[in-house]
């Protein structure tokens, strides 16, 4: 088993985890209309919370599977980055300890898929 493989389950299951617990206890849609639609994405905060949960789910797949694994990766990518910008970015570094719901898991999911999706690096385009 090899360190890509790892990463990939790793990830999958923190996105299945984070998305599949919202679906039953009703968390995607709070998240939808006590967070989303307050904030300017009304009426559609509650379909933008189960399309991002949802996008986590195939996201999750598609990684265990080993396919379209860029694409995967640069949705979920950018779902964390909004994530960044519209929620944990106001509270800090820290997720807890030194604060509470900071950056710091949602920089280290993206620079793990990161790893994911470019397991040789990112190589120079050579021109002719």
């Amino acid at each position: 088993m090899n360190g890509n493989l790892l990463l990939r389950i790793a990830v999958s299951i923190i996105l299945l985890t984070h998305s599949v617990f919202g679906m039953f206890n009703n968390g995607i849609n709070d998240f939808g209309n006590l967070y989303l639609n307050q904030i300017g994405f009304a009426p559609f905060g509650v379909f933008l919370a189960w399309s991002i949960k949802l996008s986590h789910v195939i996201a999750a797949v598609l990684l265990l599977l080993n396919k379209y694994v860029k694409l995967a990766g640069f949705v979920t990518i950018f779902v964390l980055i909004m994530g960044i910008i519209l929620v944990h970015f106001q509270e800090g570094w820290f997720v807890v300890g030194g604060g509470r719901n900071g950056v710091e898991y949602n920089f280290l999911l993206i620079v793990v898929l990161l790893a994911i999706m470019f397991p040789n690096g990112f190589k120079k385009v050579q021109s002719n």
